[in-house]
């Protein structure tokens, strides 16, 4: 019998269930994923194209409703079956609500499961099709880039001008601020992103190793060097190569590279004879590449090679409205890892993290989550932060002001955190209710 071309994930914490959805699947010719909790759902969701997600709702730890939530963000067109033995109005209403194709009561026929996931693949494929005429809906992710400001909606516009086709690509950010994230979205997001994507940190290699490591040696380069071996350029043959950090490169290292981007070949160490290339460069840096030749520390020619199209990926603190879906990421991703669940956060938290300026970026808002999510129980309130977070403070550097302005200012800041709520400022601020009520009447 020829095997469907459908993947179908069952999630249900009942083995006998799985075991039994699974056995009628198979004999209808579909390929079926098990998953016994919403942890081991979104770890194969991540990995794995599904065509069909069908869950239970009533599960330990994550509910059922969580997944089908995080389903109907992450992944709309997936259709969802919902299969429960204790079904609800509320459970109808939170299925209902976020797109849930058909919905089953245990215990069910053999025929009854058919049609509905019968019915449930014919909706996806109605939806494909009639959203194929449509232009793409805003989202708030694309890719792995998460936000909705104006500064990540440019940077995704030059994305969909330059992902289907080879021109090099230069990504300047600040470190932290997810440059590897965006040349991982240009390549995946385009026509040619079922060839490789080599990630290459030229800050992390040795010096004396990352030309080897680039563009491969022969037997008997140097020492050490006992076979023939390719580097990541030819790795990355057909598809690209993500250049981090060229800052560090040697004279050496640019050399070569720039004789990759003129004559689109690759010359290993210790070879004579070239190979042609076809490979997309993408550079990035968070150093200024610009002073860097003034100082003669770097090619001017080269620059120009790599620059064919600009990204500038701005810092965090000048795109402050992604704060609140950047938590919410990194919230579900560390909630599951670690607890088990999905942990939540306090709006006067939430508060002092979007108030916060961020020098380290999205990595260090990754960090200071990932920590909170360790240290509380189910829910990430204030005293789960770093003390630096809450007591952070900027003033325009020409705002030259009375010490006790600016310490009014800085309370007032604190309590609209706080959401006016005068005991949790105090707390943070260190001081009593009292103190704090005659500081600001003063």
């Amino acid at each position: 019998m020829e095997l469907r071309k459908e993947n179908i994930l069952i999630v249900d914490d009942d083995i006998n269930i799985l075991e039994l959805l699974q056995r009628h699947l198979k004999s209808w010719s579909y390929h079926t994923y098990k998953a016994l909790s919403v942890k081991e759902a979104v770890q194969i969701l991540r990995d794995t194209k599904i065509d069909l997600l069908i869950t239970d709702l009533k599960m330990p730890q994550v509910d059922g409703s969580e997944l089908i939530k995080f389903v109907s963000e992450h992944y709309p067109t997936l259709p969802k079956l919902v299969v429960t033995g204790y079904p609800s109005i509320q459970d109808s209403l939170v299925a209902i609500k976020s797109g849930v194709a058909n919905y089953l009561t245990k215990p069910f026929t053999k025929e009854e499961l058919k049609s509905a996931v019968s019915n449930s693949l014919g909706k996806r494929d109605n939806l494909n099709s009639s959203s194929s005429n449509l232009k793409p809906t805003k989202d708030n992710s694309y890719g792995e880039i998460i936000g909705k400001s104006e500064k990540i909606n440019d940077v995704i516009q030059v994305i969909e001008r330059v992902k289907d086709n080879k021109a090099t690509i230069f990504i300047k950010g600040e470190s932290g601020t997810g440059k590897e994230l965006v040349a991982r979205a240009i390549h995946y997001q385009g026509k040619f992103s079922r060839a490789p994507f080599i990630a290459v940190n030229c800050g992390g290699i040795p010096e004396n190793l990352l030309e080897a490591e680039l563009f491969g040696y022969t037997k008997g380069a140097f020492t050490g060097a006992d076979k023939n071996r390719d580097g990541f350029f030819q790795a990355a043959n057909g598809g690209t190569i993500f250049l981090d950090e060229i800052g560090n490169a040697s004279k050496a290292v640019q050399t070569r590279l720039l004789r990759v981007l003129q004559e689109k070949e690759v010359v290993k160490l210790g070879a004579q004879k070239a190979s042609k290339i076809d490979v997309r460069i993408i550079a990035a840096t968070n150093g200024n590449l610009k002073e860097m030749i003034k100082k003669n520390t770097f090619r001017e020619d080269l620059f120009y090679r790599l620059t064919v199209v600009e990204i500038n990926v701005a810092p965090l603190r000048d795109r402050k409205e992604d704060i609140p879906l950047l938590i919410e990421k990194f919230l579900f991703k560390y909630g599951v890892e670690y607890k088990d669940r999905f942990v939540r956060i306090t709006q006067e938290a939430t508060a002092i993290l979007q108030r916060y300026n961020w020098p380290g970026n999205i990595r260090e808002l990754e960090n200071v989550i990932q920590r909170a999510v360790i240290m509380c129980n189910k829910i990430i309130g204030v005293e789960h932060l770093p003390d630096n977070l809450k007591f952070d403070i900027s003033f325009p550097e020409d705002s030259l002001l009375p010490l006790k302005q600016i310490e009014k200012e800085y309370i007032q800041k604190v309590l609209k955190a706080c959401n006016n709520n005068k005991t949790k400022a105090a707390e943070i601020l260190g001081i009593t209710r009292k103190t704090l009520r005659s500081k600001m009447e003063n």
